[in-house]
């Protein structure tokens, strides 16, 4: 090396070192670990919550917060949808994080996460760093020995399987999340961006968090004793609730209750049956309450014409979704357009 570039590879280095020096230490440190075959949408909301968090605009640098994805080796992380996410370093010292935070996916595909990853776990408990189960990370944390003594937020969907799986610990499938000091769960879904929202306002600012949440087109954070949205009204049998999840998932092509029925090896008067028994409702009677409150909701945050909503929710015609919509709600499907554009216009008004 010559003379000069010695120079160079000097004065390069005390930059480098100053530049790290300058550099303030993120105020909300993450590292997740995926489990096999986990949920996409739960880690990618946590991340682009702390990531619009991280720095002013959309820049997304990471300064405020900071993420890792860890693994213990170099291969792709594969989710349920097929999806794979790459790791961004190995299993780091976990001083080097205010959170680890364990993203949980199928529960019927494998083992979630290896014996390198449970270790891992446990070093980050000796370490006293929080733990976070984010939809059946629960699971994942419960089975390697980390739930002992605490109440365990769950998705009212899993949570006959985790306490059949845990019959000594106490699941809550009512709340958003729970925060039990170095133990956080989260039941997964939209209430991942409410958590994350929750630990940026804690380590950050309540500004911060709106500003990620605003971006996402989300409303404010709720707080995680709220109740989990359930599809209709709560059963406790599974086959119901089930059942429920594939009405809300075809509104626009109603599935024949039959078809229902078969896809849960039940036969259609066995699902009537215990429709009414929990519910108190039929089948078909459910089913269409949920698409006259999709069709409410579209009504009231929309521009949709009353004819492209009555398609959108499955009606025949305009009429018949008219007849039904009265039926249900006391007023006509003009009438709830009608009262949200006063609401606006008196809003506007009032600015």
């Amino acid at each position: 090396m010559s003379m000069m570039d010695a120079r160079h590879a000097s004065a390069t280095g005390r930059r480098s070192e100053n530049a790290q020096r300058a550099a303030p230490r993120p105020l909300l440190r993450v590292g997740f670990l995926l489990a096999h075959n986990f949920t996409l949408s739960a880690f990618s909301l946590f991340v682009d919550t702390l990531r619009l968090a991280a720095d002013d605009g959309d820049r997304s640098r990471p300064i405020r917060c900071s993420w890792h994805v860890m693994a213990p080796r170099p291969e792709p992380l594969r989710s349920s949808c097929g999806i794979s996410v790459s790791r961004t370093c190995g299993l780091i010292d976990p001083e080097n994080f205010d959170y680890v935070v364990v993203v949980g996916g199928l529960l019927d595909g494998g083992e979630q996460i290896d014996r390198a990853m449970l270790g891992y776990l446990d070093h980050c408990d000796r370490a006293g760093v929080t733990l976070v189960g984010v939809c059946t990370g629960s699971f994942v944390l419960s089975r390697a020995g980390l739930m002992a003594g605490r109440t365990t937020c769950v998705s009212w969907f899993h949570a006959e399987d985790f306490a059949a799986e845990f019959p000594d610990q106490t699941p809550d499938a009512e709340r958003l999340f729970i925060d039990d000091g170095n133990r956080i769960t989260c039941a997964g879904g939209s209430g991942v961006a409410d958590l994350a929202a929750y630990l940026i306002h804690r380590h950050i600012s309540l500004d911060v968090a709106k500003k990620s949440l605003h971006v996402l087109q989300l409303h404010d954070a709720r707080r995680g004793h709220e109740a989990q949205p359930h599809a209709g009204s709560p059963s406790s049998d599974s086959r119901v609730r089930r059942a429920i999840l594939m009405m809300e998932s075809h509104v626009g092509n109603p599935l024949p209750v039959d078809t229902i029925a078969i896809r849960l090896d039940l036969s259609g008067r066995q699902l009537e049956r215990l429709f009414r028994t929990t519910l108190g409702q039929a089948p078909a009677a459910v089913y269409r309450r949920i698409r006259l409150d999709h069709a409410r909701r579209l009504l009231e945050t929309t521009a949709k014409t009353v004819t492209e909503i009555a398609i959108e929710t499955g009606f025949c015609d305009g009429a018949h979704f008219a007849q039904s919509f009265r039926t249900a709600f006391g007023v006509s499907p003009k009438g709830v357009r009608l009262r949200r554009d006063e609401s606006c216009m008196e809003t506007h008004e009032a600015r």
